[in-house]
């Protein structure tokens, strides 16, 4: 008997000593007050009677929206000052002068209560109309005061805006030309071309971005992916221009840049890497528009001389509007023989950005889609083998070390097993 224990105490050893080794404890970090004013967000929800379709998963629009706004809630972080306001929640009748002033501040931006926010979401109900413009412009008050505080609004609908002349991209228009930093995003509920272009303009109006939702759990990431933005602010992109050629790419540093490539187009931007540094990039496409499905986009970095040095790529299929794709570069440091005296020259990568979207014949091509490209270098390991840490899951390493595990344990669960088939037998 104590001869069958042995080989199960050394197999639950083994993978105790692996499991340290390849998932240390993460390091508690400390919360230290930064003395800014908290990020404010206010989450404006469509409820208007066409909320009430049946496409989402095989249940409505405003049960994927409920459910979605439950797990949003859960996960919105402690440093974030939350609200919720309603577009056409309250009146069902035909007067275009009442049902355009139906948006209401369903729960005040503040300190979020999980239960008192998610019991007032669970009373709406499919109603009136859709008042986006007068929803944007009651929301831009509900954020209003802290001139420093990171200010976003997220608007979720299904449809356009139904109460013109009031042009919600011309009021999206009006906020941002007041200066107070606000940006809006839009999430569109299985839109039609229409309701995408809308919506598309109300978000680059100010900056923000456009997503077209096609499923529940879509609608619950991406909302809490902008919650998350405003308490990690992304940096803003700096407008450049890629070349036809890398010979006349722009010379590009660490940060994050905004361009616009034609369909099936190629740029190139030019980055100098030092021995001892790591080039890190990815770009992201958006499909503004609409666009044919099967689609993808290509990130390559090559010598001036055009070898190739490393590539990413990403396929689609037209159930995204934004396409990304990422590459590393670590460039080996100088050998210790070498004269530290003289000052290490920097390589030239040049950047290659492709896509391969096409469109309809009915749609515009011009001006391009918005590309977004972000570069960094940080220091390159040391040693070869740090280029493979288990965090990252990159290299041999992981893969040999899996495999080993494997075999180990097999072999000793399978010893164990005989063990006690000759135990039982004697």
């Amino acid at each position: 008997m104590i001869i069958s224990k042995w080989p199960a105490a050394a197999v639950c050893g083994l993978v105790a000593t692996l499991a340290v080794g390849l998932f240390p404890p993460a390091a508690a970090a400390a919360d230290e007050p930064t003395g800014k004013p908290a990020p404010k967000v206010d989450l404006v929800l469509d409820v208007s009677g066409s909320m009430r379709t049946r496409d989402i998963d095989g249940q409505s629009r405003m049960t994927a929206a409920k459910q979605a706004f439950n797990e949003v809630l859960d996960a919105v972080p402690q440093e974030v000052e939350l609200g919720i306001r309603t577009l056409g929640a309250n009146y069902p009748g035909k007067d275009t002068k009442v049902g355009c002033k139906d948006t209401k501040q369903l729960y005040p931006v503040g300190p979020l209560d999980r239960t008192e926010a998610k019991t007032a979401v669970a009373t709406l109900a499919p109603t009136g109309w859709t008042p986006i413009g007068p929803a944007l412009l009651g929301a831009a008050e509900d954020l209003a005061g802290d001139g420093d505080a990171t200010r976003r609004i997220v608007l979720i609908t299904d449809g356009e805006d139904t109460c013109a002349p009031l042009d919600p991209c011309e009021v999206a228009r009006e906020i941002a030309a007041k200066g107070i930093h606000l940006t809006i995003d839009t999430l569109g509920l299985v839109p039609d071309d229409k309701t995408r272009r809308q919506l598309t303009c109300i978000a680059e109006a100010t900056g923000g971005t456009f997503t077209s939702v096609q499923h529940t759990d879509e609608l619950s990431r991406r909302v809490t992916q902008l919650v998350d933005r405003a308490a990690d602010p992304v940096v803003t992109p700096v407008a450049t221009e890629g070349a036809a050629r890398c010979a006349d790419a722009p010379r590009i540093k660490p940060g994050l840049y905004s361009d616009r490539e034609k369909f099936a187009e190629h740029r190139w931007y030019r980055v100098d890497v030092l021995p001892g540094q790591e080039l890190r990039a990815s770009v992201s496409i958006g499909a503004d528009r609409a666009v044919n499905p099967d689609y993808g986009v290509l990130l390559r970095a090559v010598t001036v001389h055009g070898r190739e040095i490393v590539r990413g790529s990403e396929a689609g299929d037209g159930r995204t509007d934004v396409i990304s794709s990422g590459l590393r570069y670590p460039k080996p440091p100088l050998d210790d023989e070498d004269d530290t005296d003289v000052k290490p020259a920097a390589e030239t990568v040049c950047l290659q950005v492709s896509n391969a979207f096409s469109a309809p014949a009915s749609v515009k091509t011009t001006p391009g889609l918005p590309v977004e490209l972000t570069v960094d270098l940080v220091d390159s390991p040391d040693e070869p083998s740090d280029l493979a840490a288990f965090g990252l899951g990159r290299g041999w390493w992981l893969l040999g070390t899996l495999a080993l595990t494997g075999l180990v344990a097999g072999l000793l669960w399978g010893w164990l097993s005989r063990l006690r088939v000759v135990w039982r037998s004697n």
